[in-house]
């Protein structure tokens, strides 16, 4: 309904929003779904890639009169919003084949996983009819564990607890600099009681005739639980020095991110729910939009009519023509395909770097975490070369649940890449277990990992660019010829299906605008 109201001028546009709305916000809201294209075209379209921005494209093209052709490498639609099902296959560029033994019901996000609530995904997952679930992206039960990094490292420490101390010692210590007169040409006498009485709440800390001391409490945890009884409240905290030693706070600025302050949501049943609504998006618009998969990219090159794309349909090469071309192959695979892109082009397409990222699924039959530990979803931060471990975000009580048994990025996941499934899975057991003990190799039903440097038509977890400044990166946004190009690398939500989305609606309306120009 807010999308037709917004097509007959009945509301304001938030992209056009005033400066009370961005006040009132505190940012300015990113356009939304709904008429998106204004005016119709009557061109023909080729989007290469079914990813998150192929299907966007190719959803808002058809829905402006476009006749569109998608074509896609894999055998499946989504890229890398990828779920691992039971039987998902998979093929690795070393020639490893991995098949899915998870139970009918359980599932594992293999690349995005989570969204957060200001994302234009979200926005295309309600105009999809695609449901959402709170995704748990801290959780104050959850652990941090760091090796090797003093008195405390080698073993878990709750995250309430790490927070607990740091914030305490903290306000501790500038509770002290301010009765100190250390501030006293910072701050005014108002400004110091004032602090000091918000480091006293913050930190959990004494008064002043105690010396502002943090002594721990109940904001630590309790070894036994309150009921009928008091509990106990757990250990006195560390040291200052053992606690700074152990790095732990440095874990603490990740849920302050933009991007991953929550909440933060998921696609109930799994993050291909929202490919599978495109699909029946796309299915809605036929004959408008079609769609071929396993259709490997052979070529690209711009025509004095257009644009003309060959693809591989089981060995034999095949030839399509079009007006225009959406192409959001990444630029690592897209820079190797023959094409008559100018040197500029080819230029910007070599100057982003890859991204190595693995994860691991695990289904255990008992949901241990549960049960033994008490973490209701979330994630344990460690700095061992496994990097995190994620708890389900649903499934609560259930029987079984899948565990993402490590989710690492660069030198750590191309180790993990370079091993076999088995000897990844058998790494990841032996460093988890140092954190969760012997429940972390037991009662494993299933596994499927995945190392994205090594999958092919992806060949990367995403892009890095050195620098957007130099014009690598506006050469690409401009497209070459009758070629657009699109996906999250043309974005500064690199990583993120929203990324992704932003680049094809910024593809497609160049695109679109310089069809209807006069």
């Amino acid at each position: 309904m807010y999308g037709t109201m917004d097509a007959m001028g009945l509301v304001a546009s938030p992209a056009n929003a005033s400066a009370a709305d961005i006040a009132r916000f505190g940012y300015k809201l990113p356009p939304r779904p709904g008429k998106f294209l204004e005016g119709r075209g009557n061109k023909s379209v080729i989007v290469i890639g079914a990813g998150i921005a192929g299907l966007t494209a190719a959803y808002e093209l058809a829905q402006a009169g476009y006749k569109v052709t998608v074509l896609e490498a894999r055998q499946r639609t989504g890229g890398r919003n990828w779920t691992a099902r039971q039987g998902t296959t998979e093929t690795d560029l070393d020639g490893v084949t991995q098949r899915a033994g998870f139970t009918h019901g359980e599932y594992m996000n293999m690349g995005p996983a989570r969204l957060a609530q200001h994302m234009i995904t979200v926005d295309y997952c309600r105009e999809l009819g695609v449901p959402l679930e709170v995704f748990t992206n801290q959780n104050a039960d959850g652990y941090y564990f760091n090796e090797n990094v003093g008195a405390l490292s080698s073993k878990p420490v709750r995250h309430r607890t790490a927070k607990a101390d740091y914030y305490g010692y903290i306000s501790e210590l500038l509770a002290k600099a301010l009765d100190q007169g250390a501030l006293d040409q910072t701050v005014t006498a108002d400004d110091k009681a004032r602090i000091i009485a918000f480091l006293r709440n913050f930190g959990a800390i004494g008064t002043q005739a105690q010396g502002y001391a943090y002594t721990g409490g109940s904001r630590r945890g309790y070894d036994e639980t309150p009921g009928i009884g008091p509990g106990t409240v757990s250990s006195p905290p560390p040291s200052l020095t053992d606690l700074f030693q152990s790095a732990l706070g440095n874990n603490f600025s990740f849920e302050f991110g933009w991007d991953q302050a929550m909440l933060m949501f998921q696609p109930v049943g799994g993050m291909d729910q929202i490919v599978k609504g495109f699909e029946r998006a796309l299915l809605r618009l036929w004959p408008r939009v079609s769609l071929t998969l396993n259709a490997p990219l052979q070529e690209i090159k711009n025509t004095p009519d257009g644009v003309e794309v060959v693809v591989s349909r089981s060995g034999v090469p095949r030839s399509y023509s079009a007006d225009y071309c959406v192409c959001t192959v990444p630029p690592q695979i897209l820079k190797s395909i023959p094409s008559n892109f100018s040197p500029e082009t080819m230029a910007a397409l070599a100057y982003p770097s890859i991204a190595a990222t693995g994860k691991l699924g695990l289904q255990y039959g008992r949901r241990w975490w549960e049960e033994d530990e008490n973490i209701m979803g979330g994630i344990t931060n460690t700095n061992m070369d496994l990097g995190t471990i994620w708890y389900p975000s649903s499934g609560f009580l259930g029987r079984r649940g899948v565990v993402v048994g490590y989710y690492n990025f660069g030198a750590a996941a191309t180790a993990y890449g370079d091993l076999s499934p088995a000897d990844r899975l058998s790494r990841a057991i032996e460093q988890g277990k140092k954190i969760h003990g012997e429940n972390y190799g037991q009662n494993i039903e299933a596994s499927f990992s995945v190392a994205w440097q090594k999958t092919r038509y992806s060949e990367g977890g995403w892009v890095n660019w050195p620098s957007r400044t130099n014009g690598q990166y506006e050469t690409l946004l401009k497209g070459d010829g009758q070629v657009y190009f699109a996906g999250d690398h043309l974005s500064y939500y690199t990583s993120w299906q929203s990324g992704a989305i932003e680049a094809a609606r910024y593809a497609i309306k160049s695109l679109h605008t310089r069809v209807l120009a006069p």
